[in-house]
C-alpha cells in the first residue's frame, strides 16, 4: 500500500533503461512514481492526477515534452513545477519553455544526483524514516515498516492484535505503542499471559474479586482491567484463553465494564486494549477453539510480526545491542567472525528471545574478550556446523546489508547524510542498495 503523503512525481520517459533508472532511484529517495511511456499517456496523467512535480524528456516517440507542457498551458490548469531532460542539441528549446514556465531542465548525461536534487528543491516535506524514538524494533525493512505505523495506532487505534510466534517481540510492540501515546504514555502499562493462569485464577486476574468470593479472597481485590484503567492492558496469548472465559472477556471488551468476582456492581473501564497470540486465530475460529464474535472484536487492527528467520539483516544488530546491554565491568565482548556467521546461520526457533539469551550466556560464561560460537550455542547444535558451510561472499553481503541498513536508520533515512557516516559517495550508497537488495524505504531522504 501506497504511503499517500509522500510526494507523487509524474515521469515521462520512452527509454526503458533511463526509465527504470530513475523510477528506482525517486522511489529509494521516498517519492510515489507513476512511470508514462508516450505523451498521450502522460498527458492523460497529468490532467487526471495530483503531482508534486513532473520530470519529462523532450523527446518522445508520440510526441514531445514540450508539446505536453503547451497543451497543458492552453487548457488553464494549475500545473505542478516541470523538469525537463534534455540532450545538447535540445538546449534551446528548453530555454525557452522555462521562459514560458517551466521550473528547471537537466542536460545529458547527467549525474543522478544533480537531478534528485532539482527534484528535492523543488517538493519539499518527506516523511521521518523511523518514527520518535528511533528503530528499536529492528533495521529490517519489516520491522522499520511496523514503526512506521506506531505512531499513529498510539494515537487512534483503541483494541490491536499482534500476531507472531513466541519470541518475536510482541510485548515490546505493545510497550511501544503504550509509550507514543501523546494522552495515556505516563498511565499504566499492565501485561498478563492468559495461557499461565488456570480458568478460575484468570478470572480473578483479570476483572478483580471482592472481599470472601472465595477461599482465601481475605480482600478486596482489583484485576487488570480496573488496574490498567486510563492506560494500555496486555493480553499475551489471547488464543490460549477457555471458551467460557471467552464470553465474559467478549462482555468486558464491548461494553467497557467489569463486574469483579462475588460482586454485582459493573464497573466503567477506559482503556487501550493489546491482545497478542502465537496461534493462528482463524483457525482457532473454525475449529471451534475460539469465539468468532471475540475473534471480530480483537481484530480490529492486525499487527503480523515476521520471525527472525525471514529478516535476518535483524540478527547482528540485536546482537551487538544485547552485548552492549551486559553489566559486566571492564570487559567489552565481541563477536568473532566466525560467531556472527554461527548467528546469521542459526535458524532461532526462539526467535528475539532465544538469541537474547545466547548473548546473555556467553558474554557471562566466556571470560575472554572475543566470543566464538562454541559460546553461543549447544554442542551438537547445527548452526556450528553451517557456519562452516556459509558462503563467505553471502555472510559478508548480509553484513553489509545490515550495516547500511542501520546507518540509515541512526540518519533517519538521509541518504546524503548516511553515505556521509558511511565515507561513500551517494551514487555508491544507492548502487549498493539495489545490489543487496534493500528494499526502497518509502520515506528515505535525498
Amino acid at each position: 500500500m501506497h504511503d499517500l503523503t509522500r510526494p507523487r512525481l509524474c515521469l515521462i520517459e520512452d527509454d526503458a533503461i533511463m526509465g527504470e533508472s530513475l523510477f528506482d532511484r525517486f522511489e529509494l529517495e521516498g517519492y510515489r512514481v507513476d512511470w508514462c511511456r508516450t505523451a498521450q499517456s502522460a498527458l492523460a496523467a497529468i490532467i487526471g492526477g495530483d503531482y508534486a512535480l513532473v520530470v519529462s524528456d523532450i523527446r518522445l516517440p508520440d510526441g514531445n515534452g514540450e508539446e505536453i507542457f503547451i497543451r497543458l498551458l492552453e487548457r488553464g490548469i494549475g500545473l505542478p513545477p516541470f523538469i525537463f531532460i534534455t540532450g545538447q542539441g535540445s538546449i534551446d528549446r528548453a530555454v525557452a519553455l522555462l521562459k514560458l514556465g517551466a521550473a528547471d531542465y537537466i542536460t545529458k548525461p547527467f549525474d543522478l544526483d544533480d537531478l534528485v536534487e532539482k527534484v528535492d528543491a523543488l517538493c519539499g516535506n518527506r516523511v521521518p524514516a523511523c518514527p520518535e524514538g528511533g528503530c528499536i524494533l529492528g533495521i529490517s525493512p519489516a520491522m522499520r515498516q511496523i514503526a512506521r505505523t506506531l505512531p499513529r495506532l498510539a494515537q487512534h487505534a483503541p483494541t490491536i492484535l499482534i500476531t507472531g510466534e513466541s519470541g518475536v517481540g510482541k510485548e515490546v510492540i505493545a510497550r511501544q505503542i503504550h509509550r507514543l501515546d501523546p494522552a495515556g504514555g505516563e498511565k499504566p502499562f499492565i501485561a498478563v499471559n492468559c495461557a499461565a493462569l488456570t480458568e478460575s485464577l484468570l478470572e480473578a486476574e483479570l476483572f478483580g474479586h471482592e472481599k470472601g468470593a472465595f477461599t482465601g479472597a481475605a480482600r478486596q481485590r482489583k484485576g487488570v482491567f480496573e488496574q490498567a484503567d486510563g492506560g494500555t492492558l496486555f493480553l499475551d496469548e489471547i488464543g490460549d484463553t477457555p471458551l467460557s472465559m471467552q464470553v465474559k472477556l467478549l462482555r468486558a471488551i464491548q461494553e467497557r465494564k467489569i463486574v469483579r468476582v462475588g460482586g454485582d456492581t459493573e464497573i466503567p473501564i477506559n482503556l487501550r486494549l493489546i491482545c497478542a497470540t502465537h496461534r493462528d486465530l482463524r483457525q482457532q475460529v473454525e475449529d471451534g477453539a475460539f469465539r468468532e464474535d471475540l475473534y471480530y472484536r480483537v481484530h480490529v487492527i492486525q499487527i503480523k510480526v515476521p520471525p527472525l528467520r525471514e529478516r535476518r539483516e535483524d540478527i547482528l544488530w540485536f546482537a551487538q545491542r544485547f552485548l552492549e546491554e551486559q553489566p559486566i565491568k571492564g570487559e567489552r565482548k565481541q563477536l568473532s567472525r566466525a560467531a556472527e556467521k554461527a548467528l546469521i546461520a542459526h535458524a532461532w526457533p526462539g526467535n528475539v528471545r532465544e538469541l537474547r539469551h545466547a548473548i546473555e550466556r556467553a558474554a557471562i560464561l566466556t571470560p575472554a574478550p572475543l566470543l566464538e560460537p562454541e559460546a553461543l550455542f549447544d554442542e551438537g547444535d547445527d548452526s556450528l556446523d553451517k557456519e562452516e558451510t556459509l558462503e563467505l561472499n553471502s555472510y559478508l553481503q548480509s553484513c553489509e546489508a545490515g550495516f547500511i541498513r542501520e546507518a540509515l536508520a541512526r540518519n533517519n533515512g538521509h541518504l546524503g547524510h548516511t553515505a556521509e557516516a558511511l565515507g561513500i559517495s551517494r551514487k555508491n550508497l544507492w548502487e549498493k542498495m539495489r545490489k543487496l537488495g534493500i528494499d526502497k524505504e518509502p520515506s528515505a531522504r535525498q
